[in-house]
């Protein structure tokens, strides 16, 4: 019989002892619990730019003096907090808004304060990763930053963007061209500074999963803005409001799928919305979905299964991390004919 064992992951401390005798690739998993909490942390106090440097400046000062922690005075986790803590506070003293602080050397009080709630931390760190695509966006000229806004934010296909812009077919797909091209120049050097960033911290773990963030949104966005690309509308079922529906977009020989979501109310508590696609009999999750006030969502998912047209396709509410196949009520569907 073969004895199986499951890997443990490295405690906090674990890690920052490897840091300190040299093993850069530490700080990785360290970012990665952490990040998302020091950024929400920042972003409630400050704007997300000074929020993304404060970020940068935590695990910077992590890389710099790992040696110096002392795990007889206390855990990774208040350590590292209380220097987010001096840096946030340290920001706002720079801008003259003067907050009140307290000694705290041990990280009592600072351990002892609650967290921001995980949802609000891991929506900001989404939303700044999505925003970097937003803002090189922002940077087009207006009738690149239109055409691509309606096909990529609106869910529009060329003829559509055509129609809204009062332009020939031709024009508007010349106009989606050309905004791509000038969009993966300007999101070339946002990319270069992240690995700059990186190199001086070691957060190359951190930096190939923002790229790869950031590749998945281009190439969503070269697959909406095809002219092949496919759109299928999915309606509301008889337990759901008529308005609810979704649209899901996907390229013929492309991997990559797109789904959006309209209209749709909060889930129940601990529960959350999966969307499906069935493909050869089977059906493949899209990914986890939650609306957002207004009560739209986007996921875009990527597997080779992606590129054949799907035989069906649904939204279902599954348990709050999701279900390996659907089980609850579908709230929104489509089926192929």
């Amino acid at each position: 019989m073969r004895l199986v064992t499951t890997p443990i992951d490295p405690s906090d401390e674990e890690l920052l002892r490897q840091l300190a005798s040299g093993r850069e690739e530490a700080v990785g998993p360290l970012y990665a619990r952490y990040a998302p909490l020091v950024f929400g942390m920042a972003a409630r106090a400050l704007d997300r730019p000074a929020a993304e440097e404060i970020v940068q400046d935590v695990f910077v000062a992590v890389w710099k003096n790992a040696a110096g922690f002392d795990p007889a005075r206390g855990p990774v986790r208040p350590w590292l907090l209380q220097i987010a803590h001096f840096r946030i506070a340290n920001e706002l003293r720079r801008r003259s808004r003067r907050p009140r602080t307290e000694a705290d050397p041990e990280g009592g009080r600072l351990s002892g304060l609650a967290d921001p709630a995980p949802d609000q931390s891991e929506a900001a760190w989404s939303e700044y990763r999505r925003g970097a695509l937003r803002r090189a966006l922002a940077e087009l000229p207006a009738p690149q930053r239109q055409a691509l806004g309606l096909s990529f934010f609106a869910d529009l296909s060329h003829g559509e963007i055509a129609s809204v812009l009062g332009l020939p077919l031709g024009t508007a797909k010349a106009r989606v061209r050309s905004g791509l091209a000038a969009l993966r120049k300007r999101l070339a050097p946002l990319v270069a500074a992240l690995a700059f960033l990186a190199l001086l911290a070691g957060l190359a773990v951190e930096v190939r999963n923002r790229r790869r963030a950031l590749d998945t949104d281009e190439r969503a966005l070269t697959m909406l803005t095809a002219s092949d690309a496919q759109a299928l509308r999915l309606t509301a079922l008889p337990n759901a409001a008529p308005e609810t529906h979704g649209v899901y977009r996907f390229r013929p020989g492309a991997p990559t799928a797109v789904m959006t979501l309209s209209n749709f109310p909060a889930p129940p508590a601990g529960r959350t919305y999966q969307a499906w696609a069935l493909l050869s009999g089977r059906w493949i999750s899209v990914g986890l979905a939650r609306p957002d006030a207004s009560g739209r969502a986007r996921l875009i998912a990527e597997t080779p299964a992606f590129a054949a047209r799907p035989e069906g396709l649904e939204v279902t509410v599954e348990p709050e991390g999701g279900s390996p196949a659907p089980t609850g009520p579908a709230v929104i569907g489509w089926t192929g004919p």
